[in-house]
C-alpha cells in the first residue's frame, strides 16, 4: 500500500504520481491566480496539502517534497512547476526492473 523511499516503484506509480503533480502545478499557474485572495488562500494552501499527502502515499517520503512545499507558500513563487520537479526527482531511477 505505502511506497518505501528506497524501494522500486511500478510504472503505474510513478506516471500516477507525475500526473497528479502536474494537474496541480497546472491549476495553481492558471486557475488560482485569478481567484485567489493571497498567499493564504484556503484552496491553495488545501490543494497542497493534498497533493504532498498524496505523493507521499505513492512514492515514499522524499527530501525533494519539503522545499516544495515550503515554496508553495511564498507569493508568486507557486506558479514554478515545483511539484512535477519534486516528483520527477523522487522517482527517478525507481522504476521496477522487468
Amino acid at each position: 500500500m505505502f511506497a518505501s523511499a528506497t524501494s522500486p516503484l511500478s510504472g503505474k506509480r510513478i506516471w500516477l504520481a507525475r500526473g497528479i503533480a502536474a494537474c496541480a502545478d497546472l491549476l495553481q499557474i492558471f486557475f488560482f491566480p485569478a481567484f485567489s485572495e493571497g498567499i493564504a488562500s484556503p484552496l491553495n494552501a488545501g490543494l497542497d496539502v493534498v497533493v504532498g499527502l498524496t505523493l507521499v502515499l505513492l512514492v515514499g517520503w522524499h527530501i525533494a517534497f519539503m522545499p516544495t512545499f515550503i515554496i508553495e507558500a511564498l507569493p508568486f513563487a507557486d506558479l514554478a512547476p515545483t511539484w512535477t520537479l519534486a516528483t520527477v526527482i523522487a522517482t527517478r531511477g525507481r522504476g521496477a526492473k522487468q
